[in-house]
């Protein structure tokens, strides 16, 4: 099968790729322009560029393919609201819509996020059923990325779009080029995080979810979502592991909300006079102060997805980011 990939060059993209190679699919990665894309560097795949925005350049790519995964979006919380967050995720989605439906391929993995779905507590964890919730923070990025999977489901329903969604939690591996999750462990290695919020989250191993897309291409059911997660450790539990790996001290103070909320307020009102990004926003300040709690047996028992022990995911990504320069 020969798999066209968005944001094949991000750390989700960049192990997606390897998990496919290794089964013998053909990838073709869509780039955008100057992409450095290092962490594809060396690998048997053919690199196009272009812009998710641009449908005539999406159609192009898409010629001989049998499949897509798209796993391009911009992810970025700050500012709030971001005309170019909603343009890349909604638009972007359309114009991937509209040319996997061209293209008459088999199936389109769109990656959503766990975020889109109502989160819970450790005793009963949000699924797929639970509806979104998240607007309460405002952020451009979680409301367009539930606005593009809507978009998604309705295609499948009125135009029998081929396509299934992976809604991946917090995830941890290598190839964190960004990096994204990887700042955390960097901060708490550095011994920057003095203390933990309340709340806490869904982690998984990077490489898990890339066999659940892997086998999302010919299992699981079009028109259905699927968590992609592992572990719901609160803020204290998920710094704990990460120093135990990195051999660092813990952090140890518990910030209350009010502070917590306090400190990403006067974040947010820096960034913006000084038009520069915040080390914590209030938005950020106060998803810390919730518990985003997920179940994903669904992908398990679908997706075959695998649940990886995340203190090995937090090892790998560690040892790449030692091992390329950022620690």
């Amino acid at each position: 099968m020969k798999v066209l990939i968005t944001g094949a060059d991000g750390m989700l993209g960049s192990n997606l790729t390897r998990e496919l190679l290794s089964r013998g699919h053909q990838v073709k990665a869509f780039l955008l322009p100057n992409s450095p894309s290092k962490s594809l560097d060396g690998l048997a795949i053919e690199k196009v560029t272009g812009n998710i925005l641009k449908l005539e350049e999406l159609e192009k790519a898409m010629q001989g393919c049998d499949a897509m995964v798209h796993a391009a979006a911009n992810t970025n919380i700050w500012p709030s609201r971001s005309e170019i967050v909603r343009k890349v995720n909604i638009d972007g989605t359309k114009n991937v819509i509209a040319a996997a439906l061209n293209a008459k391929l088999k199936r389109l993995v769109y990656i959503g996020t766990a975020n889109s779905f109502g989160f819970g507590s450790k005793e009963s964890p949000g699924d797929e059923t639970r509806s979104y919730q998240s607007s309460k923070y405002g952020l451009d990025y979680m409301d367009s990325k539930y606005d593009a999977q809507q978009l998604v489901l309705k295609a499948v329903k009125e135009k029998q779009l081929p396509a299934l969604i992976v809604n991946p939690t917090f995830m941890f591996g290598p190839y964190d080029s960004k990096p994204g999750a990887g700042a955390m462990i960097i901060a708490i290695y550095q011994q920057k995080v003095p203390g933990f919020a309340q709340g806490g989250r869904n982690y998984i191993y990077v490489k898990d979810v890339a066999i659940a897309i892997a086998n999302g291409l010919v299992q699981g059911k079009v028109g259905e979502c699927y968590i992609a997660g592992n572990e719901n450790l609160n803020y204290q539990e998920a710094f704990s592991k990460i120093a135990k790996v990195t051999g660092v001290k813990a952090p140890s103070i518990k910030i209350a909300p009010v502070f917590s909320k306090a400190y990403g307020m006067l974040g947010s009102m820096y960034g913006s006079v000084f038009k520069t990004t915040p080390k914590v926003s209030y938005a950020m300040a106060q998803i810390s102060s919730d518990g985003h709690y997920f179940s994903a047996k669904k992908a398990v028992s679908e997706l075959g997805m695998p649940q990886t022990d995340i203190e090995i995911a937090i090892k790998e990504c560690f040892d790449w980011l030692k091992a390329n320069g950022y620690c």
